[in-house]
């Protein structure tokens, strides 16, 4: 699939300066780019390879002067970063649609109900009262537990299992090995000191515009709904337990662990390793810093947070500089007590 620089600056609403006709079938760093490839410079510390690069088809920002000549094909734009996203996003949403069509071995329920123009790769379990959208793409080895719900234009990579009666919004991608619905982590203590299995038969609902990363997993709820809000973007290897509640557009980096029942606001951002306890509240626009332990309620928002367990950020790094000055001052005072205990002797010698 090739594009011309003119195809491509209409796409990315960019002007062209050298060959329009100049055309790629595919996308490279600058520094690697072949003749065949797309890049594009958006940090300065790059500019030398825009000299040397082999790119027929660069794009740069408006505001770029050029210091010697270049063999590539340009296209400007305001910025060349985003456009550049842009243009991936535009490529694979071209290259998802031509993919369409059920291949064999797979089940599909004869209950099921499948949208328009959706995919379903080999390998793939559809399970009976599922409702799938439209342009939905199903990849090797995905499982739709009964009477799941899912909307249009979603992407199910590899290995991801959905299980039964939970709802995906629309837009939504969720990456290989993730899990969606499994039993929340509820066990009773017993007088003999064993445990009972508290039966979990809420669900998981996911809203429209969320991007979940691979191996993953979505508890579902003991009773009612885990859910994770619009927009919000969670990172590979995190666990999200049973009853949570993630805001809109809250992101949440790897290996980070949400307990049970608590309730994570909007536009919050969780750094990696990041641990909460159960039945918290995070205020909206909290920022959590990565390896802080949540052990409390955070009720302030737009605040920043640090430590274990988590304290206001300036507080937190005051309260680590003062423990790397500990040795200094445990050392000036056992000078102090030596010395009023000479203070001291000579006074009761005198």
């Amino acid at each position: 699939m090739q594009f011309t620089a003119a195809q491509i600056a209409l796409m990315i609403q960019g002007t062209v300066e050298g060959n329009p006709a100049a055309a790629v079938a595919g996308f490279g760093k600058i520094e690697e780019a072949t003749a065949d490839q797309i890049a594009f410079l958006s940090n300065p510390k790059y500019e030398e390879w825009l000299y040397q690069s082999a790119a027929s088809i660069i794009i740069v920002n408006e505001a770029l002067e050029l210091k010697q000549s270049v063999s590539a094909t340009l296209i400007r734009v305001p910025d060349a970063y985003s456009a550049f996203a842009i243009l991936l996003s535009k490529y694979q949403e071209i290259v998802s649609q031509q993919m369409v069509g059920i291949q064999e071995p797979s089940f599909i329920a004869k209950t099921a109900k499948l949208g328009e123009s959706i995919f379903v790769a080999a390998f793939c379990y559809v399970g009976e009262q599922v409702v799938i959208g439209n342009n939905v793409k199903l990849y090797p080895g995905v499982v739709i537990g009964d009477g799941t719900v899912i909307g249009d234009n979603v992407i199910l990579h590899a290995g991801v299992k959905i299980y039964h009666q939970c709802v995906i919004g629309n837009r939504v991608i969720i990456h290989a090995g993730t899990v969606v619905g499994g039993d929340g982590f509820g066990f009773a203590p017993l007088a003999d000191g064993s445990y009972s299995k508290i039966p979990q038969i809420g669900n998981v609902i996911i809203e429209d515009d969320v991007e979940i990363g691979s191996n993953t997993t979505i508890d579902r709820a003991t009773m009612g709904s885990t859910i994770i809000h619009k927009g919000s973007k969670l990172d590979n290897l995190i666990q999200v337990a049973h009853n949570v509640e993630i805001g809109s557009n809250t992101v949440i980096a790897a290996q980070a662990g949400i307990s049970g029942s608590a309730k994570v606001g909007n536009g919050v951002m969780i750094g990696g390793q990041v641990g909460t306890a159960g039945h918290i509240i995070i205020a909206d626009g909290s920022k959590i810093a990565g390896q802080t332990g949540v052990t409390k309620s955070i009720k302030i928002p737009n605040k920043s947070h640090n430590g274990t367990p988590a304290q206001e950020f300036t507080s937190s790094l005051r309260m680590q500089a003062l423990t790397r000055s500990l040795p200094e001052m445990e050392k000036r005072i056992r000078e102090l007590e030596k010395t009023i205990q000479q203070l001291l002797a000579d006074k009761v010698q005198g």
